[in-house]
C-alpha cells in the first residue's frame, strides 16, 4: 500500500513550547511583539512562519486566530469567524497556487488529544515539497447523512469516517464563506457540548475537493486500536440521534 511518510525532527520537537497540559507555561502568541517571521496581519490575525519547522522537506506556518488564550471558535462573533476563514483560506490558496509545493494542507488542533501543544487558538498551514497529493484526501469519507443544506453549502455526518465516533463534513463553494463560517462554528460548538469526554479536543481539516472547499470536523478521543491495527472505522450506535441533535442547532431561517 502506498503511503506518505515524512521525517519528524525529534530534537527540535522537544524544544516546542507547550501549555495545554502545563497551563502555567508562557504563551508566545499572547506576546505578538516577540513573534518573528510575520508574513501578514489583519486585526487580531497573524500569519507567520512556524519557528519549530519539525517536518522534513516542508515549510510550516501558523495562523493566530485571536489575541486571547481563553477563547475558541464557538466564542467568536460570526463576523470574526467569517473574516478568520477568509484570511486563512486566502493564504492557503496562495501557497497552493505558488507552485512551490507538491501539496499544501490547512488544519487546526484544539485540546490535549488533538495532537496540538498550544492552548492559544491557532491554525496551521504546511507546504510539502515532496509528497503524494492524491493520498491526502479520502473522498469516500465525505459521504454522509445530510444535516442541513443552505446557500449551496452542505453539512453532513460522515457514514464513511476516517476515524469514527462522530465526524462532520462541510462542503462549500468559494463564494459562500459566510455560510461555511456559520455551519462550522455551530458544528464545533456541538462537538464541544456533545462530546464532553473529549475535553474540548477536536481537529479541523481543510481540503480542495473539485470546485469546493471541504472541511472535516471531528472530536478527538484516544484512537481506537481497531483503527490503528486494522483500519476498522467505528460508526456509533447513536449515529442517527447525533444527526438529529445537530440539526436542532440550525433553526429555519
Amino acid at each position: 500500500m502506498e503511503i506518505n511518510v515524512v521525517r519528524f525532527d525529534m530534537a527540535l520537537g522537544h524544544q516546542k513550547p507547550e501549555n495545554i497540559i502545563h497551563q502555567e507555561n508562557d504563551c508566545p502568541f499572547c506576546h505578538p511583539e516577540t513573534l518573528t517571521d510575520i508574513i501578514d496581519t489583519e486585526d487580531e490575525f497573524i500569519f507567520l512562519r512556524n519557528k519549530y519547522n519539525v517536518l522534513d522537506n516542508a515549510d510550516q506556518f501558523v495562523l493566530v486566530e485571536a489575541a486571547s488564550c481563553g477563547i475558541d471558535m464557538p466564542d467568536y462573533s460570526i463576523n470574526h469567524m467569517t473574516r478568520l476563514l477568509r484570511f486563512g483560506i486566502r493564504h492557503w490558496q496562495r501557497l497552493q497556487a505558488s507552485g512551490a509545493y507538491e501539496a499544501v494542507i490547512f488544519f487546526k488542533n484544539h485540546g490535549h488529544l488533538s495532537g496540538g501543544t498550544m492552548r492559544h487558538p491557532h491554525m496551521q498551514i504546511v507546504g510539502f515539497h515532496c509528497i503524494h497529493p492524491a493520498l491526502l484526501t479520502d473522498r469516500d469519507s465525505f459521504q454522509g447523512v445530510t444535516v442541513i443544506e443552505r446557500n449551496n453549502v452542505l453539512l453532513n455526518a460522515s457514514t464513511h469516517p476516517r476515524i469514527g465516533f462522530g465526524e462532520f463534513n462541510i462542503l462549500a463553494p468559494p463564494n459562500a464563506v459566510d455560510t461555511l463560517a456559520d455551519f462550522l462554528q455551530k458544528t464545533i460548538a456541538f462537538i464541544r457540548d456533545r462530546f464532553p469526554r473529549s475535553q474540548d479536543s477536536y481537529n479541523l481539516f481543510f481540503y480542495s475537493l473539485d470546485d469546493k472547499i471541504a472541511v472535516k470536523a471531528l472530536p478527538r478521543f484516544p484512537t481506537s486500536p481497531l483503527l490503528v491495527g486494522y483500519d476498522i472505522r467505528l460508526l456509533p450506535s447513536n449515529f442517527e440521534k447525533t444527526v438529529a441533535q445537530l440539526r436542532q442547532r440550525f433553526p429555519d431561517p
